[in-house]
């Protein structure tokens, strides 16, 4: 990782679980809470799962993409997210934009390819629902693709469950 926004440490959700120095804490279903996380709730069926910490649920032809509840646990309390601009085209397993906490900077990684359709306006004025809801108010962008089959190829819940179990 090198220096970041403020002398924070930037680099990517990924880096941090290959180093595991992302705290153990298991993903609840589409509200969380802390109670919820504490007491080993799910991660949602309706999704799934990347290495880097990014949930994808397909709708028709497009793919809205969040990160999970065990990335924002790690990251801790988020100030900023920068996304890209809708129209904008990104490739799968690149990075499309970064979430600032006040732990570091992180990058954040297309789950698909395709286009950015919609961007979530309000994390411009509240950053904060990626904490406190990174399953429903807190996605981040909605990515327009050619085929949502794409997303069939990623981890499960129960997959991504195991992962983060070894973390």
């Amino acid at each position: 990782m090198t220096p970041g926004a403020a002398g924070r440490a930037r680099g990517s959700i990924r880096a941090r679980h290959t180093d595991r120095r992302m705290p153990v804490a298991p993903a609840p279903h589409a509200r969380c809470n802390q109670e919820e996380s504490d007491a080993g709730v799910n991660n949602p069926d309706d999704r799934r799962y990347t290495e880097e910490h990014e949930w994808a649920r397909a709708e028709g032809g497009r793919v809205t993409v969040g990160i999970t509840h065990y990335a924002q646990d790690a990251l801790g309390d988020v100030v900023y997210v920068d996304l890209p601009a809708t129209g904008t085209r990104v490739e799968q397993g690149q990075p499309f934009g970064e979430v600032e906490s006040t732990k570091s900077v992180s990058d954040l990684y297309a789950p698909v390819t395709g286009v950015i359709a919609e961007r979530n306006e309000a994390l411009e004025q509240h950053p904060e629902l990626v904490n406190s809801d990174p399953y429903g108010e807190g996605w981040m962008v909605v990515i327009e693709v050619e085929d949502t089959a794409v997303v069939d190829g990623l981890m499960t819940a129960e997959q991504y469950g195991a992962l983060t179990a070894t973390a």
